[in-house]
């Protein structure tokens, strides 16, 4: 049966004001991270559950997405101008084959929708099993597009003219102070490196928002793996990031939640695309107090210079729910631009 079944994938349709469409769309609904799936029939539990997944990376259980379900027949106006819509659309008698549309700002703006046509639940239960966890990615992917155009708008000019003279960008945002720009001597897997090092937070509110960027010289592939990373990183914010008592640095923890690496893409296809390694997990305060929180690092390669760019955030938020910062600090990140890709 599964192997029978044809999915194409459509091109996505892109709806939105100033586009040439005679219409006033309305401001989506609901917060960041929140999910509408729409449909019938049992797999529509099966579509809910992968996209409110536990995330990983974070000291507390919280999903991929806050997930609301309404049946077809109950997707009514009001709800179509939710931010992230999930629609499953089964009709034998409409469809033979799984075709899987993805739209933006369809009802209401910004909004990203994704709509799987099928001619059983079968066939979308099949396509989901495969594909869910990447459709599942496009939406988060779309979260953190949103969130980058609203960095556009007011970053931090110091610290970018920095990060400019060291050719590379990044947006930090403007409420973000310059916390230090150095150069540390730091011992890594594969030797002695010099890295520069630009640092800058947030520390208003209840939440302290960290944003690390790093580069060194680029020796070998090897620089990449998990291993590497991670020990550089250790090295790097060890020498950084102190608590109150005398020797106390950070590190990262492996025990319960061990540090995940995987190849991501850009998000920006303007530039040509881009691939890099991101490494999530979780940081703690080693030789002092009990502290510790999620920590994001997007790792690539600047080949005009040959160097390793690493710009990582972390936060620490006592007691909170962590999902939304944390995910607001990645998008930062995402912004990260080698010497050819500049446009800023």
């Amino acid at each position: 049966m599964r192997k029978s079944i044809l999915f194409v994938l459509l091109a996505l349709v892109m709806v939105s004001c100033g586009s040439g469409h005679d219409r006033l769309l309305t401001s989506a609904t609901g917060s960041i991270y929140e999910c509408l799936v729409v449909g019938n029939g049992n797999v529509r539990e099966s579509v809910a559950q992968t996209m409110g997944a536990d995330m990983y990376g974070l000291p507390q259980m919280e999903s991929y997405f806050t997930v609301t379900q309404v049946p077809t027949n109950q997707f009514d106006d009001f709800l179509k101008s939710t931010r992230n819509i999930l629609i499953l659309d089964i009709n034998e008698h409409k469809y033979t084959m799984v075709k899987v549309l993805k739209s933006r700002d369809v009802w209401s703006e910004p909004q990203a929708v994704i709509r799987i046509q099928a001619p059983s639940e079968e066939a979308l239960a099949s396509y989901w099993q495969d594909n869910g966890e990447a459709v599942r990615e496009w939406f988060v992917r779309e979260e953190l597009a949103r969130q980058i155009r609203f960095y556009r708008a007011n970053t931090n000019k110091e610290a970018r003219a920095i990060l400019n003279k060291q050719g590379y960008d990044i947006l930090i945002p403007e409420d973000f102070i310059l916390v230090e720009s150095i150069k540390l001597k730091v011992e890594s897997l594969e030797g002695s490196d010099s890295v520069d090092v630009v640092w800058c937070c947030n520390n208003k509110g209840p939440m302290r928002k960290d944003v690390v960027v790093y580069s060194y010289p680029y020796t070998a592939q090897e620089q990449f793996s998990n291993e590497s990373i991670i020990a550089m990183r250790d090295a790097v914010l060890g020498q950084l990031v102190s608590g109150q008592v005398e020797g106390s640095h950070m590190g990262t923890e492996h025990k319960h939640f061990p540090p995940v690496t995987r190849s991501v893409p850009a998000l920006r296809d303007s530039v040509g695309g881009f691939y890099a390694v991101e490494t999530r997990g979780l940081w703690k305060l080693l030789d002092g107090e009990a502290m510790g929180g999620p920590f994001v690092n997007l790792t690539r390669l600047d080949q005009v210079n040959g160097r390793v760019v690493t710009a990582e955030a972390f936060l620490f938020a006592a007691g909170q729910k962590k999902r939304n910062a944390t995910r607001q600090l990645e998008a930062i990140l995402y912004t990260l631009e080698m010497p050819n890709e500049r446009q800023r």
